[in-house]
């Protein structure tokens, strides 16, 4: 289908979006294209907001079909929702909303992107891991390592209570600097993320030097300082880019029910990052 199919907006449209503190666009491009070349009767709008409560009463008083959680609200938001599916119960963490007519369900889509990332990129469940963050998407990321079959693994985190807790939940060390790092370095914190501290790195350079495969969550800007200085070292890496378009994916699916394929998908996620008009 081409963008004559899609009706034009109108009061019978559904309306879908994001809640994030940094709103970026990748979500928004990504699926408002996919809803042209499908010719479905969609928009997506990216928001922030100070409020969360009022902003989740809104989805279910407005009927807004469906809703992506990005930090800092992926665990803040589910005690406002009426339920979670299995993705998100498991690892108290949500950023997927769906509504079905006033019924707020809360999805963890970042969990089987990551893991299927780690899937396709063969990573070795073996190699000794630091996972650098305490947060939602760190959350998604000890989890996905966990159920892979990853066994030695080090949580670090500044704030010793979240980081703790986290490194229990999924039977792995906690500390609070980065140290020596590990084969497998994986950053879910906003380090290197666009509207913070751009040129920072998540990993030391000797860490990053010392390691065999570097997985960097931010997706924004597509090439981090991590993900450049992993990359000139000849490192195995996998990208935030990619992972923001499998979770994006799963996301469309729950609100729409339509399957895209995978040229539709290479398009919109292309498009999104700005790589085509």
């Amino acid at each position: 289908m081409n963008a004559a199919t899609k009706p034009p907006i109108g009061r019978d449209t559904t309306l879908c979006m994001s809640l994030a503190a940094r709103p970026g666009n990748f979500g928004s491009r990504f699926h408002n294209r996919l809803y042209d070349r499908l010719g479905l009767d969609y928009v997506y709008k990216a928001f922030t907001t100070d409020d969360l409560e009022g902003a989740v009463r809104g989805l279910r008083a407005l009927g807004v079909r469906g809703c992506a959680i990005s930090m800092p609200f992926k665990e803040a938001v589910i005690p406002l929702l009426d339920g979670l599916a299995g993705s998100a119960a498991a690892i108290d963490s949500v950023n997927t909303i769906v509504n079905d007519d006033g019924r707020l369900t809360g999805y963890n889509t970042d969990y089987s992107a990551v893991r299927d990332l780690l899937d396709r990129a063969r990573v070795d469940t073996a190699l000794p891991f630091t996972l650098r963050g305490s947060g939602g998407m760190a959350k998604a990321v000890a989890a996905a390592l966990r159920d892979r079959g990853h066994r030695t693994g080090t949580i670090v985190a500044r704030n010793e209570g979240a980081g703790r807790a986290l490194a229990a939940s999924y039977g792995f060390s906690w500390r609070a600097e980065v140290g020596d790092g590990a084969a497998l370095l994986v950053n879910a914190t906003p380090i290197g993320m666009s509207g913070g501290d751009e040129q920072a790195l998540a990993f030391p350079h000797a860490a990053i030097k010392a390691c065999r495969v570097a997985f960097e969550v931010v997706a924004l800007p597509a090439e981090t300082p991590f993900l450049r200085d992993a990359r000139a070292a000849g490192k195995t890496t996998i990208a935030g880019a990619d992972v923001a378009v499998l979770q994006a994916l799963e996301q469309f699916i729950l609100y729409t029910g339509a399957r895209p394929g995978d040229d539709d998908v290479a398009h919109a996620a292309a498009f999104a990052r700005g790589e085509i008009d």
